[in-house]
């Protein structure tokens, strides 16, 4: 049947996963750092959506789709029925299973690559002789304990900043915008979780490097809750 019904502009998407909190139905969901709408007969085309996207990304259509199915809906929501911590996704609790090859009697011993201090981005300055020429990482907390390899593949030859843009009151934009402008700054790698709220430390670290003015090599690296990258 042809329906209105939600379209996604995956470019204008900036992973804040607001718009997948604010879908009651559950149509929407975060798959690699943006915004997907998971289920079309999940969608009933009313668009509690849309005000909740800081970026306009998301629009209405007129097309082919399913038709919506509130009984889907109300088993969906059934099924998840038990309370989130604090209503995020990315806070919802889950085991992961993982196979050892270390034993205690031969542990393996990994040299920290860490080059500067403080690392928390509300404590690091805007200006230190270690940002000269200096390929900056800036990570989500969690990452460096989700991903087993975090030293050797992100951190080493890098200077290292982390913050949580959940936990921190404010925003990081300012602060990362005045290193980038005050230090000569050669690259920048960005490290995020995959889980909504990890949207906020991307968001901060490219809307500094835009409003820097440099034009530096930057990539945005996501992982998954279990140790991938995506």
């Amino acid at each position: 049947m042809v329906r209105k019904i939600i379209h996604i502009d995956e470019e204008a998407c900036n992973g804040c996963g607001i718009c997948a909190a604010a879908c009651h139905e559950g149509a929407i969901g975060m798959v690699d750092g943006k915004a997907k709408l998971l289920r079309e007969d999940y969608c009933d085309g009313l668009g509690d959506c849309l005000p909740a996207c800081p970026t306009g990304a998301i629009t209405f259509e007129e097309r082919e789709a399913p038709a919506y199915d509130a009984a889907a809906v109300a088993r969906s929501k059934a099924a998840q029925a038990a309370p989130l911590p604090c209503g995020c996704p990315g806070s919802q609790s889950r085991a992961l299973r993982r196979e050892h090859t270390d034993t205690p009697e031969v542990p393996v011993s990994v040299d920290s690559q860490l080059s500067q201090w403080p690392v928390q981005i509300k404590l690091a300055p805007v200006n230190a002789p270690y940002f000269d020429g200096a390929h900056l990482l800036v990570a989500a907390d969690c990452t460096a304990y989700a991903y087993g390899n975090f030293h050797r593949d992100f951190i080493r030859g890098k200077i290292t900043l982390i913050g949580c843009p959940k936990l921190d009151e404010g925003d990081y934009t300012e602060k990362l915008t005045e290193i980038l402008v005050r230090n000569d700054i050669k690259a920048l790698t960005v490290v995020r979780m995959e889980v909504p709220c990890c949207g906020g430390i991307e968001r901060a670290a490219v809307t500094a490097l835009k409003n820097s003015g440099k034009f530096i090599p930057w990539q945005v690296v996501t992982l998954s809750t279990d140790g991938r990258i995506l």
